[in-house]
């Protein structure tokens, strides 16, 4: 029995993890308790030191100082700003009275919506509830088609999962040690391509099924000519402006994500000011809303290197690496096999679970296979999009249900789904297709010119310049660490001549 545990442990803890999971134990708590009680486990079999627990507080320490993880609140916060200000509801009402005309005009509108909340708030919650409220009862009083109407809301809501600054591409970023820049000006244009998938796919009904997409009658259209040109201005021009503010910045390196976000919710306390919309209470309900958040997300990181520490230490990313790359079909079986688990597990996680509890597990072995970090994380985040649409377990139906009228079916809501998750899925398999929807204007080649590389080598006394690092014992016939032994003639030249050989062949080569 004990062999047996010492030669299985990995997959033990692992499999005992998945069961925590399933049973609805709270994910941070399942992730530690199972770190904890297997690490005490091996060190009682041996196969862990006892010194291992000891690197806990360092690894809880990192996360508390990661500067990457502050935009979390900022963007947090700046959407649930914008959000209760009322500007979803005012950019609803212009659009909608812009594109009214049209056939399946609002539901344009709110794709449209959709994205404009998802580039300023990166809140799928705060997304799905406004439209929600403002939106269904519209398109349900005008005659659109429940089913349609409650899944273009819920799929335009999910929009923030994959359209910078989502949140999710800060936490994807810091599990596979990337640019949060670089993941977000990666996952620019394939959120665009998915913006317009959903519109073709709200063509294609306007075509074949016309009666479920109905124009607004006159009577509805009430802004004409100049003032809603007027009206058009003053309600895009602010949100553009942030979205300008926010991502144009860290796109063209003048912000970090953090000053991004910082920036963004100072912009949108401005902007709720001058729509004389902020208050007190919808501060304090702000800030609240923003600290539950942040606390649920730092408990499952704080869970999540508790668990890796243990599940590390006894090879258990050597096991997960054996498992994938020994599959047929080298990197598409790789990306195959992952992309059908992480679909499947999206039906019992969100995407913060999946992204703290897989992802670390994926990253490495994504590496070993020469998969570009950047572009597998917006491979796995436009997947995990798909677990805000599952029927039944979707967060996004679930949001969408709080707030539908009584007379809109749960299974209504089930069924409207179901289309946007095919896009999505086809979305996946454009990714795989051609990566260069990510990699554009990532893979730009930096010119170097060697004949301008200077090599200085300086000669240091500390600790005796024979490189044996701090604690080596000093090379034979020395007395003293501090003492060296004497450098040939024209050491130094010799090295920087060979280091620059050798980059000029490297340079050839490519």
């Amino acid at each position: 029995m004990t062999e047996f545990l010492i030669n299985n442990m990995a997959p033990i803890i692992f499999a005992s993890m998945v069961l925590f999971l399933l049973v609805g134990f709270p994910v941070a708590f399942a992730l530690a308790a199972n770190g904890i009680f297997f690490g005490l486990i091996g060190i009682e079999l041996g196969l862990l030191g006892p010194q291992l627990f000891q690197a806990l507080p360092d690894r809880i320490f990192g996360i508390m100082s990661n500067d990457t993880l502050l935009a979390i609140p900022f963007f947090t916060f700046m959407g649930l700003i914008l959000e209760r200000s009322g500007m979803a509801e005012d950019l609803l009402d212009t659009i909608g009275q812009l594109f009214g005309p049209l056939r399946g005009g609002l539901a344009f509108a709110v794709i449209f919506v959709g994205a404009l909340l998802a580039a300023t708030t990166g809140v799928v919650a705060a997304s799905v509830i406004s439209m929600g409220l403002i939106s269904l009862p519209i398109m349900l009083r005008y005659g659109y088609n429940t089913k349609l109407a409650t899944g273009i809301i819920a799929a335009s809501g999910t929009l923030a999962q994959i359209l910078p600054p989502s949140l999710v591409l800060i936490i994807m970023a810091d599990q596979l040690g990337k640019s949060v820049g670089e993941m977000y000006q990666g996952a620019f244009l394939p959120a665009m391509v998915l913006t317009t998938l959903y519109v073709g796919y709200v063509v294609l009904v306007t075509i074949f099924k016309p009666s479920w997409v109905p124009a607004l009658p006159p009577e509805a259209r009430t802004l004409h000519g100049g003032k809603l040109l007027m009206r058009a201005l003053t309600t895009m021009v602010p949100p553009l402006f942030l979205i300008f503010l926010v991502l144009g910045t860290i796109f063209m390196g003048i912000a970090t994500p953090t000053e991004g976000g910082a920036m963004g919710a100072t912009g949108a306390l401005i902007m709720a000011l001058a729509r004389r919309r902020l208050s007190l209470s919808l501060l304090k309900q702000a800030m609240e809303s923003t600290a539950k958040l942040t606390t649920f997300v730092i408990f499952i990181l704080v869970g999540a290197r508790v668990f890796s520490l243990t599940f590390y230490g006894v090879d258990g990313h050597r096991w997960v690496e054996h498992l994938l790359t020994g599959l047929p079909g080298g990197e598409i079986g790789f990306l195959i096999v992952v992309n059908i688990l992480v679909f499947l597990l999206a039906f019992f996680l969100d995407f913060f679970e999946l992204s703290f509890i897989v992802v670390p597990l994926l990253g490495p072995v994504a590496q070993a296979l020469g998969i570009d970090l950047i572009w597998f994380g917006i491979l796995l985040a436009v997947n995990m999009q798909t677990s805000f649409m599952h029927p039944p377990f979707g967060f996004a139906l679930f949001f969408l249900r709080s707030v539908a009228p009584a007379s809109v079916k749960t299974t209504d809501i089930y069924w409207g789904a179901i289309p946007f998750v095919c896009i999505q899925i086809i979305m996946v398999g454009l990714l795989i297709a051609f990566p260069q929807l990510v990699t554009f204007g990532l893979d730009k080649k930096v010119k170097v010119d060697l004949d301008t590389v200077i090599i200085d080598i300086p000669t240091s006394d500390y600790g005796g310049g024979y490189g044996g690092g701090y604690g080596a014992p000093p090379p034979s016939g020395l007395d003293t660490p501090g003492e060296a032994p004497p450098a040939k003639p024209g050491a130094g030249a010799a090295a920087t001549d060979a280091i620059m050989e050798m980059l000029k062949k490297q340079e050839n080569n490519k």
